[in-house]
């Protein structure tokens, strides 16, 4: 490991967990600066190859399985190791691209010749598991706080995931989510009849019906809370942003305000 990168590490070994979650791809920019020169380097002139990083997760692509195999991959091991680095066994995999990989909790597969990328299993699986491993911790609780405890969750992961082709998915875990949910209110009142329970935690709001509610106050006085319909999230795909677009240009300030008008078209 190069001695600058010992010194970093050495001046940060004494923060806190939270700081250096933080420092970690930081750490690994730095570290895995340059990995994209060796990569393109490595395969014949003739053969185009595409690399991919964000922090220490990077995909290699080309058309060729030997290429990848047998150059690139040397190429990137040798690189790593003079960084006092080795590469994951378990995370690498050299797939075609029917058959699908996944990255950074999204699944990147071919279905007929069509590019499809949608919300990994994985990472659905470890949503759900997390959404009911807190409705089963806070059974006691009241309803808002449940609720509070559940939107920022589920929140997060569907705008992570809402430019990808996600909607199948989301209206998968809506319902996955609504049984977690019957079984709370269930298991809450076990003397108390469906009907009951119905109107207690589940009530039609506008044109939706069965929502998982209930009154809370706040400074202001009674409010509606609700847990958040990841269903009725739009999807909305990324436009990536110009290479050499940067906000201190006066020549991008219309290229700026246009993003930015973009974005607010699609705020829920």
């Amino acid at each position: 490991m190069p001695s600058f990168l010992k010194l970093f590490v050495q001046g940060i070994k004494h923060d806190v967990s939270q700081q250096k979650r933080q420092w970690s791809p930081c750490l690994a920019n730095i570290a895995l600066d340059g990995l994209e020169a060796i990569v393109k380097s490595a395969a014949p002139p003739n053969y185009k190859v595409n690399f991919v990083r964000y922090a220490d997760d990077f995909i290699v692509t080309c058309q060729s399985d030997e290429i990848l195999r047998y150059q690139v991959k040397p190429a990137i091991e040798k690189f790593l190791f003079s960084r006092g680095l080795t590469l994951s066994e378990e995370k690498t995999a050299i797939t075609h691209i029917d058959d699908g990989f996944d990255f950074l909790g999204q699944n990147i597969r071919k279905y007929q010749g069509k590019l499809l990328i949608t919300p990994s299993w994985e990472s659905s699986r470890s949503l759900l598991l997390k959404v009911k491993s807190i409705i089963n911790i806070h059974r006691g609780l009241a309803t808002d706080v449940l609720i509070r405890k559940l939107n920022p969750v589920i929140r997060g992961w569907a705008y992570y995931h809402r430019h990808v082709v996600s909607k199948a998915t989301f209206s998968y875990i809506r319902h996955r989510i609504f049984k977690f949910l019957w079984r709370w209110a269930i298991r809450r009142h076990p003397h108390k009849g469906k009907r009951w329970i119905r109107r207690k935690y589940f009530k039609s709001i506008g044109r939706d019906n069965w929502v998982f509610s209930c009154v809370a106050f706040n400074k202001e006085g009674p409010i509606v809370l609700r847990i958040f319909d990841i269903g009725n999230v739009s999807i909305r795909r990324h436009i990536k942003v110009k290479a050499k677009a940067t906000p201190f240009n006066p020549d991008y300030d219309l290229y700026w305000n246009q993003r930015k008008f973009y974005s607010l078209q699609y705020q829920y």
